[in-house]
């Protein structure tokens, strides 16, 4: 359902869309819906949103949002981004809430994932 004045969908610059695509159903088992060579979509995975073709890349350095994922098994999850093709540009630290880490996909874009304190 959509609401009102809340936050709906996001699109991410890909060098590589398939690369892109490829990494997140690896990763993540994200669904796409392609629309043309230039854009890909996915949807129900807490945000919707998509991939436009760009030589550009986000970067939370540079001034861009970071999205960032959540995940009850923070070592299982760097490992399926790991073996998925991701690179991971923060190893696992420590923050006021939990633990967390950054990654970059193929096509350059950063992301992050957390999880609460380890018990």
């Amino acid at each position: 359902m959509n609401l009102h004045e809340k936050l709906n969908y996001v699109e991410y610059p890909s060098k590589n869309i398939a690369a892109t695509k490829q990494f997140f159903e690896a990763a993540f088992g994200w669904n796409f819906v392609d629309y043309g060579p230039d854009y890909a979509a996915f949807s129900n995975e807490g945000l919707d949103g998509g991939f436009y073709k760009s030589e550009l890349a986000s970067h939370s350095d540079k001034g861009a949002a970071l999205l960032v994922f959540y995940s009850q098994e923070l070592e299982s999850t760097e490992q399926k981004i790991r073996q998925a093709g991701g690179t991971i540009s923060k190893e696992i630290f420590s923050f006021p809430g939990g633990r967390r880490f950054h990654f970059t996909e193929p096509s350059g874009n950063e992301f992050a994932v957390w999880s609460e304190p380890a018990a």
